[in-house]
C-alpha cells in the first residue's frame, strides 16, 4: 500500500471517531514525528533525543551566563533530577559545562561548549528547511494564535491530570 493510500485509509478511520479522540490521536502522531526528528538530530551529536532537547533548551535560554537547571526542567516539563543526571552525562561528553552560580553555590548553571555551539550552527540550514516545510502554510500570526491555544489546552490538561490523580487515589 502506498503512503498516499495509507494516509487516505488513516483519514477515513479518523473521520469515524469522536472529534476529541481524533484531536488526541493527531497530537500523539505529531509528537511521534517530532520525537523521530529529535532522535535523528540527537544522533548527529551522539546523544539521545531527551539529551538533544536539553541542549536545545540551553541554547534557547542561555544569555551568556548559563541557565539554571530548574529553568530547563520547567521548559521541558521534566523533573529537575532528570536534567541534573543528563547534564552530567552531557558534560562528560564535552557538550556542556556545569558551573555553580556566582550568587548561590547550590545552584548549578548550564552552558553549551563551543563544540556544541558549532554543531548547532552547522544544522541551522537543515532546521530552517524543516521549519519551512512544516510551517510554511501558517502566517506568523496564525502560528502564534494556535500556539497560544495549545498552551491554554496544556494548562487545562495539567489541571485535569491532577484531578484524575486525586480521583484515583481517593
Amino acid at each position: 500500500m502506498s503512503v498516499t493510500r495509507k494516509d487516505a485509509a488513516r483519514q477515513r478511520a479518523l473521520e469515524n471517531l469522536d472529534i476529541i479522540k481524533r484531536f488526541t490521536l493527531e497530537i500523539s502522531a505529531i509528537n511521534s514525528h517530532l520525537e523521530e526528528v529529535r532522535q535523528f538530530w540527537g544522533k548527529s551529536l551522539g546523544v539521545s533525543a531527551p539529551q538533544w532537547m536539553i541542549l536545545i533548551a540551553i541554547s534557547d535560554l542561555d544569555k551568556d551566563d548559563g541557565v539554571q537547571i530548574n529553568m530547563v526542567s520547567k521548559l521541558l516539563h521534566v523533573d529537575p533530577s532528570f536534567v541534573t543526571t543528563q547534564s552530567k552525562l552531557l558534560e562528560q561528553k564535552g557538550l556542556l559545562r556545569r558551573a555553580p552560580s556566582p550568587f548561590d553555590a547550590r545552584v548549578v548553571r548550564l552552558s553549551l561548549t563551543d563544540k556544541t555551539k558549532k554543531h548547532l550552527a552547522s544544522l541551522a540550514g537543515q532546521y530552517d528547511a524543516f521549519r519551512k516545510s512544516v510551517f510554511e502554510q501558517f502566517s506568523e500570526k496564525e502560528l502564534a494564535e494556535f500556539t497560544g491555544k495549545l498552551a491554554s489546552l496544556n494548562s487545562r490538561l495539567e489541571k485535569a491530570c491532577v484531578k484524575v490523580a486525586l480521583d484515583y487515589t481517593a
